[in-house]
């Protein structure tokens, strides 16, 4: 008897092979022990997990069999496991081991191991931090050292929301993501930085090869001074130090010093001892900073305009007792102006009589009021002044010129925005955020480990293809069919849209295949490893 089974395995099959070449699998069920009554192991369990996540079907963890229930298990995963394995109480369960055993330990380890076989250039370690806001009510868990759920500083402007915080740090050779660390939702970013510098104070002594902490300003501060002597930093400094808006002062009144590094930013350096710190700092001028400066402010000047406008039409309407008391009413709006001065003042006498009426020819004035009128002309200067002040910042370094170049050491700090881009990725609507309903912090604290796994092997995969295109001196068609060499795994996964597996049963013999695999894919798939080629069932050297 004949049979075929078609199943969808889209780009999932690219998810699945690079999470079997990371070995994540391996390297879960070799730290958690295994339950001999259970049909898929905690490292499997993560595997559909992450497999879920990287779907962007925006499905929670409870709705995973159904995520799964059209596609290919053996392909996936191996023979005998099927969708209705990882519904909610495995999941759970799963959450509950990972907490138990460590999230942060167990995605160090995990990560470890990728950065080593990818050989992912970890000299240039981004630090950042950001919250997830939550809805609900929360289990109170005893005794488990579980994050604490709570309010606090919401970097997602949702203050009414309890949240809970996450730490990460990534490579800046592909944004690969290395520690992970759950905070409670009130945690203070200059507490998780400072403990963290001082966790990779000995690690990064130990190291082969420099390694070099890169943060925001939340990093830099008085109290972690001890610190920061002691590691190789690169960090923005604090807009609220009084020196650093002096420096700036200082740079921008001798624009012949600008250094120009050629991509519409220039810089001055400066050598100082600052928190007891040999330090140098350099004040970086940005063309495309001083382009949304003069926006920004031209914006607010026009706003300011109006109110004047209103503020001068009520001010003309009263009379004062002399010119001083007008002049004074005047003066204290003024001070409150700060992209306008006055351009002209006029001040006009007002007679007033004792009897009501149009006074005669004879009738003498019981007295004089004063009404003033003023123009006024908007300070080009000041935004001129103030728009080349907010275009400028400064990064600080203890790092010594033989081991980085100025320009070096700003490209260090410009990349941080690595680590935002995973923060970004982390909080799409289409990924795992749904799924932070869960009512145990255990197992939230567990999830987000879970997520920035799924960021890792994402990625390493985006990674891959990119140094792959870049050695083999390649490209791939974009969106608009114009050829790129830096394409995101995003567009990666719907260029795999409707792929199929296909099981062909026939007389107990069973066949199987993938379709509609055209050049284009096939080229993507062997640029990405010989564990995608196997799912997919290519060869990876081609021909």
């Amino acid at each position: 008897m004949e049979s075929i089974q078609i199943e969808r395995l889209d780009h999932h099959g690219i998810v699945a092979g690079i999470i079997d070449e990371l070995k994540i699998v391996e390297i879960i069920d070799g730290q958690i022990e295994a339950d001999d009554q259970e049909e898929v192991s905690t490292g499997e369990a993560v595997k559909a997990m992450i497999i879920n996540g990287l779907g962007f079907s925006n499905r929670p963890l409870v709705l995973t069999p159904q995520f799964f229930e059209n596609l290919p298990m053996s392909a996936l995963f191996r023979e005998g496991v099927n969708a209705s394995h990882f519904n909610r109480y495995k999941l759970g369960r799963s959450l509950d081991k990972i907490f138990d055993y460590g999230c942060e330990i167990l995605f160090s380890t995990i990560a470890t191991f990728g950065c080593r076989q990818e050989k992912v250039d970890q000299r240039f370690n981004s630090l950042d931090s950001t919250s997830f806001s939550l809805n609900g009510d929360y289990l109170i868990e005893e005794g488990n050292n579980a994050i604490h759920i709570t309010h606090g500083h919401s970097k997602d402007h949702r203050p009414d929301l309890k949240q809970v915080m996450l730490e990460l740090m990534v490579s800046q050779d592909g944004g690969v993501p290395f520690v992970s660390k759950s905070w409670d939702g009130n945690g203070s970013d200059n507490v998780i930085f400072e403990e963290r510098a001082a966790a990779l104070i000995n690690e990064f002594k130990a190291s082969e090869a420099p390694r070099y902490l890169v943060g925001d300003s939340k990093l830099y501060h008085k109290k972690a001074k001890e610190t920061l002597a002691l590691i190789p930093f690169i960090t923005r400094i604090p807009g609220s130090l009084k020196l650093e808006q002096n420096i700036i002062d200082q740079a921008l009144s001798s624009p012949l010093q600008w250094v120009d590094m050629g991509d519409g930013n220039r810089y001055q350096r400066f050598e100082l001892c600052h928190y007891e710190i040999e330090q140098r700092w350099l004040v970086i001028h940005s063309e495309a900073a001083l382009s949304r400066a003069r926006s920004t402010l031209v914006r607010q000047q026009e706003k300011e305009s109006k109110q004047i406008e209103k503020a001068l039409f009520h001010l003309q309407a009263q009379r004062f007792e002399s010119e001083n008391a007008g002049k004074n009413a005047l003066e204290a709006r003024v001070k409150t102006w700060k992209f306008h001065q006055v351009k002209e003042i006029l001040l006009t006498p007002q007679k007033h009589y004792t009897k009501k009426g149009r006074p005669s020819a004879k009738a003498k004035a019981a007295g004089v009021n004063w009404q003033i009128q003023a123009t006024f002309s908007v300070d080009e200067n000041y935004i001129e002044t103030q728009s080349q002040h907010n275009a400028c910042f400064v990064i600080g370094s203890n790092i010594k010129d033989d081991e980085l170049t100025d320009t070096e050491l700003f490209r260090g700090y410009k990349s941080q925005s690595n680590v935002e881009g995973g923060f970004r990725f982390l909080k799409d609507p289409l990924f795992f955020v749904s799924s932070l309903f869960l009512k145990k912090p255990s197992r939230i604290e567990a999830l987000l480990m879970i997520m920035t796994l799924s960021l890792f092997v994402y990625s390493i995969a985006q990674r891959r293809i990119r140094a792959s295109l870049a050695a083999q001196n390649e490209t791939i068609p974009n969106q608009i069919d114009q050829p790129v060499r830096r394409p995101t795994l995003r567009w990666i996964f719907q260029l795999f849209e409707g792929i199929n597996f296909i099981t062909l049963t026939f007389n107990d013999m069973i066949k199987t295949t993938v379709d509609r695999l055209n050049d284009l894919r096939l080229k993507i798939l062997r640029l990405l490893g010989s564990a995608v080629c196997k799912i997919y069932q290519i060869s990876a050297e081609g021909g």
